[in-house]
This record gives C-alpha cells, structure tokens and sequence, in this order.
C-alpha cells in the first residue's frame, strides 16, 4: 500500500492516550465519491470513533479471541487499539514513523508493526504496548507475516524488493530473500510450508522455501498488473493476488501452480480479508469500493459489490462474528471512524 513521504523518528517511546469510543448504530455509508455500480452485501452494525486527524490509515490486525483490533494510522505514526467487543478504543500507541504493516500474534502476545518512515520493524506487548524490540528491515516495509513453524516474522519491503526476516521473539535479522522486483505482500502457506509473495515488479507469484531462504518456484501472473494484495485458502489450496493497476483479482491453484480465475474488482484493490469459515473473500479498494466474493469449488463468484467509504481500502475480518471491520480518514462529522460490517444471510 504505497504512500509518498518517508520521514525518520528517532524517539520511541509511549504515553497513556484518551479512552475514547462514541458509537453510532445506523447507516454507516461514508463519503462523498458516488457509488459505483452494484449493491454491496452488508449491513451497517456499528460506527465507532477514532481519536486523530483524517491523515491515511493502513493494515489492521485482530486479536478475534480478545477482540483486541489493531489499526495503523500512518498519516498520525501511530497504532490505534480498540476492543471490538466493547466497541471502545483501548489506547493510541505514538512514535511509530509511518505505521504501515501491523500483525498481531495472540500466542505470543505480541503485535508486529513495519515503521516505513525509517526502514524498521518494531515489536509490541499486546497487552501494555510497551516496545519489546526493533529490528532493521529493507526499504519501505510493507506487510508482515508470520511464520510459526520458525517462530519468524517476515517483512515485505516494497521499494527494496526483498523479504526481512526477523525472529519473533529475540528481533535478530536472520536474513534476508531478494525477490528482483518491487514486491507486495507475503503470506505463510502452512499446508506446503512455504512462503508465497506477490512480486508486482516482475508479475508473478514467488514461492519461498522458509527454512533455507531461497526462491524456489515462481508463476507468471499474466493479466494482472501491480499484483500487491495477497489471501489464501489454505486447505483449498488457493491463493488469491489483487492486481491494484488494472483492478483484477487472480485466484492460483497452489495444487497444479496455475492461474484458475479472474474477476472484476473495485478500482486498485488493495487489502483482502478471507472468511475461512464462511469461504467469502472481501477485496477492498482505493476507490472506496468493497467486493465480496464467494468461494466454492475453487471458483469465486461475486456475491455483490459497492461503494463503502472513501478510503475505504482496509479490510478486517473477525472470523468469530463474521463481521468486517473498515477504518477510514472521514466517517460521520467528518472524524476518523472503524465501520463495522455484517455480511448478509
């Protein structure tokens, strides 16, 4: 999810922020671009509040156990928490240069955060928010990843056309995957145990062997331009790449390493949020539009689609609820707002 403007922070440090949380229940269609064609297959459930200015935000994580949703306000450099059970925010974590990528992992108690203003990864306590570590990462880093298995977190630099790899724990680089390209995202497939990113600079899908930290496969991704966003099906054995210059989603076939499909989505389609449980895929794009889709066989096929919000390009899902969550810039009162979504019957 690229932005221009990198500045350098060299404080790092956290305060106690304001316990805020004003909820609105009711429609929460937000914004001023009109809809673009098609019904959206959601239903408003909530509106809540968020502290900070209308600067852009990025990735959200989600502790679904805790309800403990993670969202990163780049524009503000800094991570807001908020409990989706109480629908309240929990605290704002400050001095995190351009807060990108989050990752939380509830095992560890742990959140992930890629500080793109300064090339690094900073590691969070879940639950104080206090900096356990900091690592140093390639240019621009974008999403994250986790691989379990190796107890590694894996950070996409975008610009710098590589994958940091970091342990989780200790925060010690252990090396580092150049991909030859401007890359986005990366994502771990438990099922082959390997790591697969999506190369916008070369058009392919890589497949990355975890443990030796080598390329080992790569499928060209013919008629998907800026492939960036990435979700997978595991068990399905799917993976699903947004193509954010030409507005496409490809579905791969990690069993045969094909391309099974390709659908239609929101202009430059950004982050998506796969359902396992309900096998729906939400795709969320720059133009505010969301689609979700609806997995069966290996074929996706478009359950609807429809303007959400401006900057609408996040999407969070709780696999519990079903319910997705969506941070934008101006929500009602022209204040940054998290709407929460419920998928129709």
């Amino acid at each position: 999810m690229p932005m221009t403007g990198r500045g350098a922070r060299a404080a790092r440090h956290l305060v106690p922020a304001l316990m805020i949380g004003a909820i609105w229940v009711g429609a929460c269609s937000s914004g001023s671009s009109p809809p673009e064609d098609g019904s959206l297959p959601l239903q408003p459930v909530a509106e809540i509040a968020l502290p900070g200015d209308n600067s852009r935000f990025d990735y959200g994580s989600l502790d679904s156990d805790r309800g403990l949703l993670f969202i990163a306000h780049l524009g503000a450099s800094e991570v807001i928490e908020v409990d989706v059970h109480t629908r309240q925010v929990v605290r704002t974590i400050p001095n995190l240069s351009q807060a990108h990528g989050v990752l939380v992992v509830p095992e560890l108690r742990r959140v992930y955060v890629t500080a793109t203003g300064d090339n690094r990864l900073v590691i969070l306590d879940e639950d104080t928010a206090a900096v356990l570590g900091q690592a140093p990462t390639g240019d621009y880093p974008d999403g994250i990843a986790h691989d379990p298995k190796r107890g590694a977190v894996w950070t996409t630099n975008e610009s710098g056309g590589s994958e940091t790899v970091i342990d989780a724990v200790t925060a010690q680089v252990r090396g580092t995957v150049d991909l030859g390209g401007d890359v986005g995202n990366v994502a771990y497939d438990p099922v082959a145990d390997q790591m697969l990113v999506a190369v916008q600079g070369k058009g392919d899908l890589a497949a990355i062997d975890p443990q030796a930290l080598t390329v080992i496969r790569r499928l060209p991704l013919p008629g998907c331009r800026g492939g960036h966003g990435l979700a997978l099906d595991p068990q399905a054995r799917l993976a699903f790449v947004a193509c954010e210059d030409n507005a496409t989603l490809l579905t791969v076939d990690l069993a045969t390493w094909q391309t099974a499909g390709t659908i239609d989505v929101g202009k430059h389609p950004d982050v998506l949020a796969y359902d396992q449980g309900a096998q729906r895929l939400y795709v969320a794009s720059e133009s505010g539009t969301v689609t979700v889709l609806d997995q069966q066989g290996g074929h996706l096929t478009e359950l609807g689609s429809g303007h959400l919000a401006d900057g609408a390009h996040v999407a969070v899902l709780d696999p519990n609820t079903h319910h997705t969550y969506y941070p934008i810039p101006d929500g009602t009162g022209g204040r940054p707002a998290l709407l929460e979504q419920a998928p129709n019957p």
